[in-house]
């Protein structure tokens, strides 16, 4: 930090209690100068000769009045009250010194209350050469504002000095010198700054770090709002700076004035009206471009606005919305299942019906996917009906498998043991299970949870998956028998009664034969255990299907039109197709 000595003399100010403050001298003081609720007692000499202020007040007539000074004669001692001199007792006292010869050092955190103590007691050259005004100016445009960290401390000084520092053009000097090194080519960068972000490493060795485009954000946190606001304005006026840079400015702000902003719970607030008015602040100084902040950025302050009750929710729902493909899913947990259909709906809106952006879909049905699955623990706030709503909106998003589908359920069955066979169904029609992994399937099969139609219909395509991985060797095609789609008239009843708990434990033992003879496969012999594996599955499921078709449900004839999901428990069946 740079500082500035002033005078040579030994400071001799001493203090009677906390609110006397006296010259210790041979001289008996003459003039007392009431600042606040501390006097001070003084020469006159040494002040009338370098303040003109002080000047009028001693020689002013004490029938006089003025608003904001009074003067009285008590024993022998000019009593003179100064009511609003800026830094008050502090700053008058730097003057005083500095009056009388004394030593005083001027740095960041008192300049400004100095500077504007002097012009308040009009300290200038026409007084004497070489005044306080004068030598705190040469102070603050040599040293102060040529330093980074120095501009910034002493505008933050700045703000409870104003008016007297606006007048004195002050705060737009330390702004001016801010927004010119933050807009600096980084090559040019020669002074320290705080940057905590993790550096890349090499070999376990530290490469020579260039100097990062957003060096400056971290240390512009410490400014308030208002301040803040006007650094970011002149810095941006510049046009140097990305709005990616300013994006990346406002988010370290957010992470440094908002309570719990980084946290995956909410915390206690005390003063909403504070940080609501912050968060509104920060909401107002995104950049229009739609990539200068990054999603988790986004969600992270839709979370905290909606929390603080801002008014500038809206526009920052839609802006959430828009890139939900982009958003982390530790992100939106404390979203309620409202908010995420309104951006669901926002991200659809968004979409150009002419591009088929599978990407960006498949991304935001994994993260509802996972959401759902979260949320699903929560048994309280999430019903049937707000599940399935949800997920029913990205139903037909892409998926390369659907065993986030099958984890949401399952876990919202879990939390639910109360459902009914009719709402099991429904939840379980949103789930394909031809795309259901070969792990999920393990899972799956085993799990008590699952309508026993489901079960069987896992089973039936984890066998069609093993069978169909030895038949390019062994010629073994799918099985002959496939089970269709379940009659929409098909009662609870019937799904209960029309499986075999028996042959399911069967058609289990078989499919883990397929999994024993498919390891075996690259060691010996595995097209004779494949195609008897295969021969056992099929007599399990035809033994399964035949008292079903007795019932008068339709039996598929081939792997390729047999259903993958319970998404056709909807389609009604009248038929019975053949056998190829």
């Amino acid at each position: 930090m740079k500082f500035m000595k002033l005078g040579s003399k030994p400071d001799s100010f001493q203090s009677e209690g906390d609110n006397v403050r006296y010259v210790s001298s041979e001289l008996a003081t003459d003039v007392i100068v009431i600042i606040g609720d501390v006097k001070f007692y003084l020469h006159k000499f040494p002040l009338l000769s370098k303040s003109a202020r002080l000047q009028k007040l001693i020689t002013t007539s004490t029938s006089s009045s003025n608003e904001e000074n009074q003067i009285h004669h008590h024993h022998h001692e000019d009593e003179i009250e100064i009511a609003e001199i800026p830094g008050g007792p502090a700053s008058f006292e730097i003057c005083a010194k500095f009056c009388y010869g004394m030593t005083v050092t001027l740095n960041a955190y008192n300049v400004v209350a100095a500077r504007c103590a002097a012009e308040f007691l009009e300290m200038y050259e026409t007084v004497e050469k070489g005044n306080l005004v004068y030598k705190i100016e040469v102070f603050l445009n040599s040293s102060i504002l040529q330093s980074w960290k120095d501009s910034i401390i002493v505008l933050q000084t700045t703000r409870a000095l104003s008016p007297y520092s606006e007048e004195l053009k002050l705060t737009g000097r330390c702004l001016d010198s801010i927004a010119s090194r933050a807009s600096i080519d980084t090559s040019k960068v020669e002074w320290s700054y705080t940057y905590s972000k993790k550096k890349n490493l090499d070999n376990g060795l530290r490469k020579p770090q260039a100097v990062p485009r957003d060096w400056w954000v971290e240390d512009l946190c410490d400014l308030h709002i208002d301040l803040y606001k006007r650094a970011l304005a002149t810095i941006e006026a510049r046009g140097n700076v990305s709005a990616d840079v300013i994006g990346e400015a406002l988010h370290a702000y957010a992470i440094k004035r908002i309570p719990g902003f980084s946290k995956s719970s909410s915390v206690q607030v005390t003063d909403f009206a504070k940080y609501r008015a912050l968060a509104d602040s920060i909401i107002e100084l995104i950049p229009d471009e739609k990539r200068s902040v990054s999603s988790s950025f986004l969600t992270k302050l839709l979370r905290a606005s909606i929390f603080l009750g801002c008014d500038e929710v809206a526009g920052l729902k839609n802006r959430v919305g828009e890139r939900l493909d982009e958003a982390n899913l530790g992100d939106v947990l404390l979203y309620d299942v409202e908010l995420m259909q309104s951006l669901v709906e926002v991200f659809l809106k968004s979409r150009d019906p002419r591009e088929d952006d599978v990407t960006a879909k498949a991304s935001v049905a994994k993260l509802v996917d996972g959401y759902l699955a979260e949320k699903s623990r929560d048994s309280d706030n999430l019903p049937l009906q707000k599940f399935l709503s949800l997920a029913e909106m990205v139903s037909s998003f892409p998926r390369q498998s659907h065993d986030g589908v099958y984890r949401a359920i399952d876990m919202f069955l879990k939390e639910h043991p109360e459902m009914n066979k009719s709402e099991k169904k429904r939840i379980c029609r949103l789930m394909d299970c031809r795309k259901l992994s070969a792990e999920a399937c393990a899972h799956a099969v085993q799990n008590e949870r699952l309508p026993m139609r489901v079960v069987v219909q896992v089973l039936f395509f984890e066998q069609v998956r093993a069978n169909n991985n030895g038949s390019s060797s062994t010629g073994n095609s799918t099985p002959e028998v496939i089970p269709a789609s379940r009659s929409t008239n098909t009662t609870d009843q019937e799904d209960t009664e029309c499986w075999d708990t028996e042959d399911i434990k069967a058609l289990r033992g078989e499919l883990a034969n397929l999994r024993l003879a498919k390891n075996q496969q690259e060691s010996h012999n595995k097209g004779k255990l494949m195609k008897g594996g295969g021969l056992g599955v099929s007599r399990v499921f035809s033994k399964l299907w035949s008292g079903k078709e007795r019932s008068g449900d339709m039996i598929s004839s081939s792997g390729t039109s047999s259903p993958g999901s319970v998404n056709d428990d909807s389609k009604s069946s009248s038929s019975t197709s053949k056998k190829h």
